[in-house]
């Protein structure tokens, strides 16, 4: 099968091109610098030409929601025209756990218009919701540094490994079409005692100042908004056993 990964040198999409590689498929990575921009469609046409699967773990870093939300949207109604017009066969789309049950959170509502414009094109779509992944807390505190501080919301979720994102990714991908599949990981975490964690096993140096998220916003994750529901597919490694792999030390803060 010849798998397209949209967001392929990402966190998750590069697990994913892995794992598709692994499993025997042909990859694709659309990346800007294999001449593909998703964003404004630029080579993306011909780029999926004999392509069965789109696999879309695009991401965005971000505080405005409109800009996520114009990010999201766009590019998956980009990738939905590109792949009916070369008669894909299935996009598999990855989302986050919880974001119908956080909707005063810009990013999430963002997601939801995500998993919306994928839907209404022709080509059939399986959704993917994840929790966060163990590499988030880096990625916020990379994103949020300011020198030797760095800045980390508490709530909690119950994160799952970004290389195991990656792997279900592509099952969905050589599956049938259709349905919204949940995945978490196997424990509950605050996530800003996972980035202190990190912090004291790999470094680098840095004050972590943790605040709770507010408004609406907050009170809806202190009600345990992204924490998996029944019927969600739990699967490993766990926080610890992630944070002495290979993976968490290639991780750069």
């Amino acid at each position: 099968m010849r798998i397209a990964i949209a967001g392929g040198t990402g966190v998750v999409g590069s697990y994913a091109a892995d794992a598709a590689e692994d499993a025997g498929h042909d990859v694709v990575v659309l990346a800007r610098h294999s001449g593909v921009d998703v964003a404004t469609g630029s080579g993306l046409g011909p780029a999926l030409d004999g392509i069965d699967v789109v696999i879309d773990a695009l991401n965005l870093l971000t505080l405005r929601g409109s800009r996520a939300e114009d990010f999201f949207v766009t590019t998956s109604r980009n990738l939905q025209a590109a792949a009916a017009r070369r008669d894909v066969k299935h996009i598999v789309t990855l989302s986050i756990v919880g974001i119908d049950r956080a909707t005063a959170y810009p990013y999430f509502r963002a997601k939801l218009a995500q998993e919306k414009a994928a839907l209404e094109g022709s080509v059939p779509v399986t959704i993917l919701r994840a929790t966060q992944f163990h590499e988030y807390p880096v990625q916020v505190m990379r994103f949020a540094r300011r020198g030797p501080v760095t800045f980390m919301p508490r709530f909690r979720s119950q994160p799952v490994a970004a290389r195991t994102v990656g792997e279900h990714l592509v099952r969905l991908a050589a599956d049938q079409p259709g349905g919204t599949h949940d995945l978490a990981g196997p424990e509950i975490h605050d996530i800003s005692d996972l980035a202190r964690r990190f912090v004291a096993v790999h470094g680098p140096r840095v004050r972590i100042v943790r605040f709770p998220v507010p408004g609406k916003a907050g009170r809806q994750l202190r009600r345990s908004a992204l924490l998996p529901t029944d019927g969600t597919t739990i699967d490993g490694p766990r926080f610890d056993e992630w944070l002495a792999s290979a993976d968490a030390k290639r991780i750069q803060l």
